[in-house]
């Protein structure tokens, strides 16, 4: 039976990136468990831990040993290697030196498929305590670690410089070195609470030992419940709720080794400042906690998180409040300051921002932006000024103080403006829908100020940008342009608008010629966005093929392809469907063939002589104007559902009918009867391309 201990391996460092901390501790749990595996070293567990100052890992169940090799390699073919006396050949000595041995120590391998020199070897296996610190500084070179430093006189790099490496394996340090440290058996507790080595007997005494003599908790995900548990405990106390984003979550607990959360107030004098300005403050800038009444408004006080355990709170509290009073006080002053013009006052000095060298200033592109946003109010029967406002305005708040400092809420503030300059509500509701959805699965804009003004403004940045050849890659997309292709068609869909994506990208190039040719870039944006359908789908569980049916037909309204490709997902459950899918790629390829044209050409009922063909013209005749005001309402589920019950028909078509008859004028009108039929599918997708 195989022996088994525990590992504890831990990286003791400057404090690690907080940003950085939690993606760092998984891949290096990932990184061992390879290397790990790579050796023939199973083991059964792998437990994380990280707090600011380490990376460790508790292995557990690790084999002592890898197991026996043999070592098998195979030479040149027996013919080769022997002249007729008997003798080595070259081939022969060669292979037999190359493996450390004399010709007369190989073996030879006879079988069906040929015969060889065989050299064969056992190997022992390497115990894990010889191996591991090998493997352990494999795992830390693997770790994604964008730019790393170099600390004294060595030449190792980290993220950050290490101070001491912990390895140990069941109750025995391993010995070695790892990143220039020898290993030992000691690790350290908290910078202040516990600065001195604790000696570490067992592997698994790692965590415990830590928390009951290091003050540390080494577990990121305990501590960061801790965190939360602290956080909304101090809150109900103040009769509030705090708001507890995840990303700011993390990075607090991995600021902390042992946190300690502290209620702190600011002067309600500071809640006149736009309640966002404040929250960003406290949350980027102090990585506080900002707390809400019962009402849901901003509560003049926050929760800090302290790494230490003071003997005095009440002075950790006030110096948290000395520090975030500054901070309002400078918000609260760019705030009036912004208010001492109206929000139109500042259009002028967009002409001094260039949005981008070959597209001309933020002023330039508001302007065509303007122009798209009147063309797209237009076709959708709204209020044409209020959406050439919008965009209009939709830039000026970059001009702000506000802004200067606080750039992500680029948006947000250009509607209180907007509002204090007594814009109209919906064009002050847009300068903050403008930039919707931010994000992957974030809320889209609802007024019809900020959906207009959303599309226009990135279609106009997609064809711009396009234009100048600077497309997204795979690894550079600086304009963040597949956010904004996501973004438009999720508006186009999920609203929906009954907009066709092909004549608004056009639009926006013939805008842009004063700059720059961009017709050729409207048909590549319209490309672009449409294959990121199939992504945008497949994340909602409908496959490629159904968008590729839909796509292949040529409509270019997202609103529309979302329509026929939920139809194709309703026609994919019916009986009939893989039969009708099955047809219809026999009926492409008869029509592909026969390389004649068909288009437009009608049946000649006098040419159908069988019975099936004849049946299935006036089943196609029947279904055509039964599907004809379904099409017109666009109804496209119902007309595959119509065309579906063609399927019995179409069977006994081709059972019965040979289509490729040697008379021209029966195989010409067989065809067409086909492509008849075809037409009537291609009216909502192509079923051929179902797989």
């Amino acid at each position: 039976m195989e022996s088994r201990k525990d590992l504890l391996i831990e990286i003791g460092t400057e404090e690690l990136p907080p940003t950085a901390l939690r993606r760092l501790s998984h891949a290096f749990r990932d990184g061992v468990h390879k290397q790990l595996t790579d050796h023939a070293l199973s083991c059964e567990d792998c437990e994380p831990f990280a707090t600011p100052r380490r990376l460790a890992l508790l292995v557990r169940g690790l084999v002592e040993r890898q197991p026996d090799q043999e070592i098998v390699r195979r030479g040149p073919a027996l013919q080769a290697c022997f002249a007729p006396d008997g003798s080595p050949s070259q081939a022969a000595s060669g292979f037999a030196r190359s493996c450390g041995v004399e010709v007369a120590d190989l073996e030879q391998q006879i079988t069906e498929q040929g015969s060889w020199l065989v050299f064969r070897r056992a190997q022992a296996g390497r115990t894990a305590a010889e191996l591991m610190p090998a493997l352990v500084e494999s795992a830390l070179h693997g770790l994604p670690i964008p730019k790393r430093m170099r600390w004294g006189s060595g030449e190792e790099q980290f993220v950050r410089p290490v101070h001491w490496v912990c390895l140990v394996f069941g109750d025995q340090v391993v010995p070695g070195q790892v990143l220039g440290l020898p290993t030992g058996g000691e690790t350290y507790g908290h910078r202040f609470h516990a600065p001195a080595a604790l000696t570490l007997r067992q592997a698994t005494d790692y965590a415990e030992l830590l928390r009951s003599k290091g003050w540390v908790e080494p577990d990121f995900e305990r501590r960061r419940s801790e965190i939360r548990a602290q956080v909304e405990g101090l809150a109900q106390h103040a009769g509030c709720r705090a708001r507890i984003d995840d990303e700011l979550l993390d990075e607090v607990a991995a600021l902390c080794e042992w946190p300690v959360a502290l209620l702190g107030s600011f002067s309600e004098e500071f809640l006149t400042v736009p309640p966002e300005a404040l929250i960003e403050t406290m949350q980027s800038n102090q990585k506080y906690f900002p707390l809400f009444d019962p009402q849901g408004r901003l509560y003049p006080g926050f929760i800090a998180v302290s790494n230490i355990q003071s003997l005095d709170p009440d002075q950790v509290r006030m110096g948290n409040e000395r520090v975030i009073r500054p901070r309002f006080a400078d918000a609260a002053f760019f705030w009036k300051q912004d208010l001492r013009q109206p929000l139109d006052a500042l259009l002028p000095r967009l002409d001094t921002v260039v949005f981008q060298e070959r597209l001309g200033t933020l002023g330039e592109k508001s302007l065509r932006v303007a122009l798209g946003a009147g063309a797209i109010a237009r076709q959708l029967g709204l209020d044409v000024a209020l959406a050439e406002r919008s965009a209009l305005l939709a830039k000026c708040d970059l001009m702000t103080q506000m802004i200067f400092e606080f750039p992500s809420l680029q948006g947000i503030m250009g509607r209180y403006y907007a509002e204090r300059s007594d814009e109209d509500p919906c064009v002050a509701t847009a300068m903050e829908e403008q930039y919707l959805p931010r994000f992957a699965g974030d809320k889209l804009p609802q007024s019809d100020c900020g959906r207009v003004l959303a599309l226009a403004d990135k279609i106009d940045t997609l064809v711009g940008i396009f234009a100048i050849g600077q497309r997204p890659t795979g690894v550079k997309d600086p304009y963040a342009l597949r956010r904004a292709a996501l973004g438009m068609l999720r508006i186009l869909i999920e609203t929906p608008l009954a907009l066709d994506l092909k004549p608004l990208l056009a639009t926006a190039a013939a805008q842009l010629a004063a700059k720059v040719d961009a017709t050729k870039a409207a048909e590549e944006v319209l490309d672009y966005s449409l294959e990121r359908l199939k992504g945008y789908y497949q994340d909602r569980g409908i496959p490629s093929d159904s968008v590729e049916a839909v796509l292949v037909t040529g409509v270019t309204m997202p609103s529309d392809i979302d329509r026929r490709i939920q139809a194709v997902e309703a026609f994919r459950r019916l009986p009939e469907a893989e039969a009708l899918a099955a047809a219809n790629k026999r009926i492409r390829n008869i029509l592909r063939k026969s390389g004649q044209d068909l288009a437009g050409h009608p049946v000649d009922p006098r040419l159908l002589t069988d019975p099936a063909e004849q049946r299935l013209h006036d089943r196609i005749a029947e279904a055509a104007e039964r599907v004809a005001p379904m099409q017109a309402e666009q109804d496209y589920t119902g007309v595959l559902r119509v065309l579906a019950g063609l399927r019995s028909d179409v069977d006994a078509f081709f059972e019965a009918v040979m289509v490729m008859a040697e008379d021209e004028g029966l195989r010409r009108n067989r065809l067409v009867l086909l492509a008849s039929l075809e037409a009537q599918f291609l009216s909502v997708a192509d079923i051929s391309v179902l797989q």
